[in-house]
Formats: structure tokens, sequence, C-alpha cells
């Protein structure tokens, strides 16, 4: 009597990554890091037993104890919940900006990829262009600008991630462009041509779809550049401003040498997030590049 074995399907590719990117010890690390930064900014507050408001002089400039863990800034305020409302600031706008230049940068890409000639030369020094200006400068400039025409603290944030984003996106443009060019020379595609399918079917339904895997590990990347952007703009004071708390202004708060040799809990704390949060991305995007393309494995 013949008994027939039943055969596991194969594992999807995603499956596969998933897997990988599992057993990547360091990418796992980041994770549960990024997940816990993200769980103190934005459920963390509703623990705390004080507000954004409260301040009291009294209490300035005091060192971590029971009732305040992070100690206190020069207005009494309380440390630990500015860190955790100034990360939510900073995550927002890493992931915001992030999404901002994924879009574009994904979109021309593939639109040069695909048609090339005309419309691919085009994009590539429209490109170009971005890449020779420098960012730093311009950002400090554009938010110069904003401080001159006194824009709302509360509004200077979405103008933040839309600066960011704009500039950003010409790196992942050229690395979809490649790879669609290789792509639409493909079997598929010609099947595509075969079937009359219109050409945005053919650029969403089929040539992005492949390319996905570049654009995650580039978009994981680039939340952690959006956040030392952010960072280094609010630093320097024309980026996310008081009294809206982010890493970067808690930092600057930090000014003079009393406070940065005497009372190290006002800046150590969101310099210990900004770096964490940033090698914690790091690591959760090198740990998808090797997940989703062995092949660029070390």
């Amino acid at each position: 009597m013949n008994v027939q074995v039943p055969v596991k399907a194969p594992a999807s590719p995603w499956r596969l990554a998933m897997r990988r990117f599992v057993k990547n010890r360091l990418a796992l690390m980041g994770l549960i890091i990024l997940i816990f930064m993200f769980i103190m900014s934005f459920a963390g507050p509703y623990l705390s037993p004080y507000t954004l408001e409260d301040i009291t002089v009294a209490d300035k400039n005091q060192a971590p104890s029971e009732a305040h863990w992070l100690g206190t800034d020069k207005l009494g305020r309380d440390i630990l919940l500015r860190v955790m409302l100034a990360g939510r600031i900073s995550l927002t706008v890493g992931l915001v900006a992030t999404s901002i230049s994924v879009t574009i940068g994904a979109t021309l890409g593939a639109l040069a990829g695909f048609y090339r000639k005309g419309i691919d030369a085009v994009i590539m020094r429209i490109a170009d262009i971005f890449m020779a200006l420098p960012q730093l400068p311009i950002l400090i400039i554009l938010g110069a600008v904003l401080s001159d025409l006194k824009v709302d603290s509360g509004q200077r944030i979405y103008f933040l991630m839309f600066i960011i984003g704009v500039l950003g996106w010409t790196g992942l443009s050229r690395l979809v462009r490649g790879q669609i060019l290789s792509l639409r020379e493909m079997e598929f595609m010609q099947a595509t041509e075969a079937l009359g399918l219109r050409d945005r079917r053919k650029i969403f339904k089929h040539l992005i779809p492949n390319v996905v895997p570049i654009i995650i590990v580039s978009a994981t990347l680039g939340v952690a550049g959006a956040i030392l952007a952010e960072s280094a703009l609010s630093y320097l004071g024309i980026g996310v401003v008081p009294p809206t708390p982010s890493w970067g202004n808690m930092i600057s708060a930090a000014n003079n040498m009393i406070d940065f040799r005497k009372r190290p809990w006002l800046w150590i704390p969101p310099g210990l997030c900004i770096l964490t949060t940033v090698v914690a991305i790091n690591l959760i995007g090198e740990g998808l590049r090797d997940a989703l393309d062995p092949k660029m494995k070390k």
C-alpha cells in the first residue's frame, strides 16, 4: 500500500526573509529597542503624574530623585516627561519625512527607469541638482525663514517634515531607477506588453512591488537620517522650538558650562535617546538588507 506523504508548500519569500531577520540577533535587538522607544514616547506620558504645563520654579534644576527620576530643568519641569514627549516629535518627524521622500523617490525613480530617454534625462538631472545642493545649509536657511515669519511652533513641525522629506528623495530614486531598468527587460514584463496592460498598471502593479525590498531598507535608514536632521536643526534653534520639546532643543537648553558640567541630567537623557534610536534603526536596516537580499550579506 502506497502512503502519500504530504508535501509542504514552499515558504514565501517574505516568510523566508522574516526567518532570516529573526535569526539576526543585532537586528532583533534593534527592533526591540525601537518598539520600547515608541511605547515610551507615545504611551509613557499618560502614566506620568506631571503635565507639560507644570512649572514649579522652586524645584528648578533638581538632580534625579524619587519624585523626578531624571531631574528637572530650569523651570522646574519634569525631564522624564519632556524626554518622552520629545520622542513623539522626533519619531514622528522621522517617519513622516521619510514617507514623503520614499513616495517621491520611488515614483520618480520608477518613471525614469520605465520610460527612459527624455523623461529619464529630466528626472535624473533634477536629482543631480538636488544632490549638488548642501542639505544642512539649506535646512538652516529655511528654518531661519520660518523663524523670521514667526510660524507657530506647532505648524513648524509640519513644515520641517515636508522640507526634510522633499530634500531626501534623490538616493532612493537612483536605486529604484537602476532596478527598474533591469526588471523591464525580463519575461514577465514582455507578458504585460502582450496583454496590452496600461503603463500605470505595469509600473505600480508589476515593477514597484519587485523593488519593495530596496524601498524598505532605504526607508528604514532614512528615518534615522531624518531624526538626526531634526535634532540638529532643533539644537541650532531653527527646528522645533520651545515650548514644544524635542530631543534636539532639550540638548541645546544646556548651553553653558555650568549646565554641561554640573547638570548632566539636562542633556544626557535626550542625547542617549537620539543615540539609542538611531543605532537601533541602523541595526534594523542592516538586518532587513541581509534578510531581503542575502547576496548582499557580508
